[in-house]
């Protein structure tokens, strides 16, 4: 998998970039403008590139993608909730915020559907549920941080205000509603066009990424996590993700699915969406704390890929017939492909 490594090694060398060179003053502003517009792209290309009639075709096969969901929107939350009450010398406050929000995210797209042809499962239900898990994530990612995140300023409210509800939209939505409505000029062209729009994909997350980190480290983020607490959320990530695919497993096989159907479920369950969590942080939270609050997922993304991509040859063969996957633009961004 040497695109998941040099993608792994690009996110690496991004963090480490924002951290020797950080954006501030009149370049942070260009910056800024540049990753609102890199949203909005990104979220126009998951619009474009997502076929509704593919999203919602799966709701046929409900029996698979009802536990995907319920893990994703419900179990997964509920872990985010329960790691929030460790105690602050574990998990400082801020960093269970992250760690809740990466909770309420979306699966990805790409990466699952590409773990699962790998390991030789249901391609074609892996595309469809990842697709509606991202569809709904727009929807109930916002909802979901809305209802369980709480700040230590915010006094018991939900951390979205009226004008956070509206970038929401403008930034989030509405491109996404474009891509959609441009979708029958445009989807040839970007079907045909993968390599292009897997870099647009890149370039985006890795533009929010430096944006992020350059806004934590000029707000002093890594004198805020020292190095002790980082291995103790690098490990609360990797126990996160050891539970939920130990448990997608063996209810998968409880549920008596196929063996085909038991890979979908593991990896469509247990990934989450870098390339809309990103973007919907810069959406959520204050410019200065995204750096923080995105820690926790970018420890996650990075061992989900690893970690997935080492399960997935566990098993390998020749190519599904079915749809081919595009390489893994950001774990999540076929999100909208994927969110991300």
């Amino acid at each position: 998998m040497r695109r998941v490594d040099r993608y792994i090694a690009a996110l690496l060398a991004t963090v480490a970039l924002a951290a020797l060179l950080p954006a501030d003053g009149t370049p942070a502003e260009v910056v800024g403008v540049g990753t609102k517009l890199a949203v909005g792209l990104l979220f126009f290309l998951y619009g474009a590139r997502l076929s509704p009639h593919a999203a919602f075709a799966g709701l046929r096969n409900w029996r698979l993608h009802l536990p995907i969901l319920l893990f994703t929107f419900a179990v997964f939350p509920l872990c985010g909730v329960a790691l929030g009450a460790l105690p602050s010398a574990v998990l400082s406050e801020d960093l269970a915020r992250g760690v809740l929000f990466l909770c309420v995210l979306p699966s990805t797209v790409q990466s699952a559907v590409a773990f699962t042809s790998m390991a030789r499962g249901n391609v074609a239900a892996a595309i469809c549920s990842s697709s509606f898990s991202s569809l709904l994530g727009v929807f109930l990612t916002p909802l979901l941080a809305a209802l369980l995140l709480r700040g230590p300023g915010d006094g018991g409210q939900v951390p979205i205000s009226t004008g956070q509800l509206v970038s929401i939209v403008v930034q989030l939505l509405v491109p996404f509603a474009l891509g959609q409505a441009a979708r029958p000029w445009l989807g040839g062209w970007v079907a045909r066009h993968r390599a292009l729009t897997t870099v647009c994909d890149r370039g985006s997350i890795l533009l929010v990424v430096y944006a992020a980190f350059s806004e934590g480290v000029n707000a002093g983020i890594w004198h805020r996590v020292s190095p002790g607490r980082l291995l103790a959320l690098l490990a609360l990530c990797g126990l996160l993700l050891a539970l939920v695919l130990t448990l997608t497993a063996r209810l998968a096989r409880w549920l008596g699915f196929s063996p085909e159907d038991r890979v979908t479920a593991v990896f469509c369950a247990s990934t989450k969406s870098l390339a809309s969590g990103l973007p919907i942080a810069t959406v959520l939270f204050a410019a200065e704390d995204v750096g923080l609050l995105v820690l926790p997922l970018m420890l996650y993304h990075t061992l989900q890929l690893m970690t997935c991509a080492t399960l997935a040859r566990r098993r390998p063969a020749p190519a599904p017939d079915g749809p081919r996957p595009e390489p893994d633009a950001a774990p999540g961004a076929a999100a909208a492909g994927a969110p991300a």
